[in-house]
């Protein structure tokens, strides 16, 4: 200041008239009350004490005013500090504001905001302290405002602005059906599907009304969340409840570790609640194979195929139907073990998961029957599952020849996935498709697919008595020893172009959880897939 004027401290107070911008703002200025002019005489060398003092006060004024182009035109970077200015106002909402001016040291001037900010109702007042600098324009000798980010707020760096509105999904908790809490360092597995639930959710998750957070953010709107620099209001707790259940979680996790690759998904058959979801290849690569897989299911499809049979009359359980090493349809089938039974009847055939008998029956069905059972029946092929993240819902596509006798047996151009094939097992055990999800549907807006019909009682007792025997004294009698109450099982062993060992697949149940898994190149479905679907059973 100059010498002789009494030491003064200026202060501009700031109003916005009913959402027009800016406006009515008025200068409190030196006690003299004088109106300083913001040019300057054209010169070289540093601003002097008075050109620093007069340009701090004229931008903070112009600021104050909401005269964003006035203010800008005092920096260096008109453009710069234009769109900054405008942001300050719009995005970050601030509708009024208080600057008072502190005492410069050399050509940097400290002062300090009291933001009143408003967003949708919600309103705080904000202080905090900030800093410019002045320099001598170089073309036109002026003194002007050295214009950087900082001088709206001293934590924003170049490229970021202030944004003002409700707390990103991340900071949304994800829960187990019980409310306890789940994370990507103790499950794994879940790594991609935690951020796909709170990008979908986030916002309907709030109970009550979202907290409101300043933040800074990037000026171009691509990069990620910023840094929260003040709170405007506190939202009520905001929770993602999912249908998972921790205990279930924590044994499918475990399963899968103990292998190089495995995926299982577990089901509740009654509700069509998703339990668990595990994956080796979402904890490396961010893949989830048990949602997200394509690849044949093996002899787990002859659930499928049994229920058309059964349900067209094509076959009995204690149809005799024999088991020979080898038959051809189109092509030449074969037996996983080359093993054959003369005496066999068709529930044996499936307990034994017997290629060639199942082939034999391929010339009683039409070209389209399989995938309309898998359709109408199990609610796979539609493409319409809504699960609350992204899945693939299961492919049998109608064929014929060689082809409609593999997809018969889980090969040829049948595509399914640990979701698809569990959720299978869970039809068969409720007798009804219920579609599998991962929130509820009612409470996040999911439709939810529904098949064209159920399995009459008698068809799905005599599907479900043969699982029994699959469980208790077929090929997945190993894995399924010692799990107590109402259980069913079916092995698969799909065999993959190129792969020396078939992958390895199981699917089964026990009372109200259902199961199913696929273990790459792992063999017998029994061996392999089948401990894996085993523990998650027991843990439910």
């Amino acid at each position: 200041m100059r010498t002789g004027a009494r030491a003064a401290v200026a202060a501009v107070a700031a109003a916005v008239l009913g959402g027009a911008g800016y406006a009515a703002y008025a200068l409190v200025d030196g006690v003299d009350g004088a109106a300083h002019p913001a040019a300057a005489p054209v010169r070289t060398g540093p601003p002097t004490a008075s050109e620093v003092e007069r340009t701090a006060r004229d931008f903070l004024a112009a600021w104050s005013r909401g005269d964003v182009e006035g203010a800008a035109g005092l920096t260096d970077n008109a453009p710069g500090a234009s769109a900054a200015l405008t942001g300050y106002r719009d995005d970050a909402h601030v509708r009024k504001a208080v600057f008072e001016q502190g005492a410069a040291t050399a050509t940097e001037v400290p002062f300090t905001v009291t933001a009143e900010i408003a967003y949708k109702g919600r309103t705080s007042t904000w202080t905090y302290a900030s800093k410019l600098g002045v320099v001598r324009g170089r073309t036109s000798g002026r003194a002007v405002v050295d214009w950087r980010p900082a001088v709206l707020h001293p934590r924003l760096t170049a490229g970021e602005t202030l944004v003002t509105g409700p707390a990103p999904a991340s900071a949304v908790k994800v829960t187990d059906r019980a409310g306890r809490p789940l994370d990507a360092r103790t499950y794994p597995s879940l790594t991609p599907v935690l951020p796909e639930l709170r990008r979908r959710f986030g916002e309907k998750a709030v109970d009550g009304r979202p907290r409101v957070e300043v933040r800074t953010a990037s000026a171009s709107g691509r990069g990620p969340d910023g840094r929260v620099l003040h709170v405007v209001a506190e939202g009520g707790p905001a929770e993602i409840r999912t249908t998972l259940d921790a205990r279930a979680q924590r044994a499918a996790e475990a399963a899968v570790a103990a292998r190089p690759e495995a995926s299982v998904v577990a089901v509740r058959p009654s509700t069509g609640e998703i339990l668990a979801v595990a994956d080796t290849g979402a904890r490396q690569a961010g893949f989830n194979a048990a949602l997200l897989g394509r690849t044949a299911p093996g002899s787990t499809m002859k659930m499928v195929t049994a229920a058309l049979l059964l349900e067209r009359g094509r076959a009995r359980a204690d149809q005799p139907l024999p088991c020979p090493r080898y038959t051809t349809y189109g092509k030449r089938f074969h037996n996983v073990e080359r093993s054959e039974n003369p005496g066999a009847t068709f529930a044996q055939d499936f307990a034994a998961s017997c290629n060639t008998a199942f082939v034999s029956l391929a010339g009683r069905i039409s070209d389209g029957d399989l995938a309309a059972e898998a359709r109408e029946v199990f609610g796979i092929g539609g493409e319409d599952w809504q699960t609350g993240v992204t899945t693939f819902d299961g492919r049998v596509p109608p064929d014929t020849g060689a082809g409609k006798a593999a997809a018969m047996i889980g090969q040829g151009k049948v595509q399914m996935n640990p979701l698809t094939m569990a959720s299978v097992a869970a039809t068969v055990r409720d007798g009804s498709f219920r579609q599998p999800h991962l929130v509820d549907p009612k409470r996040f807006g999911l439709q939810q697919a529904r098949s064209a019909r159920s399995l009459s009682p008698a068809v799905a007792g005599e599907l479900r008595r043969m699982m029994r025997l699959t469980a208790v004294s077929g090929t997945g009698r190993t894995a399924m020893s010692g799990l107590g109450g109402e259980t069913g099982a079916k092995t698969g062993s799909a065999e993959i172009d190129g792969q020396p060992r078939p992958n390895g697949w199981f699917a089964g149940y026990r009372n109200d959880v259902a199961a199913a898994a696929v273990v790459p190149r792992g063999g017998h479905g029994g061996d392999s897939a089948g401990p894996v679907v085993a523990e998650v059973l027991r843990a439910g």
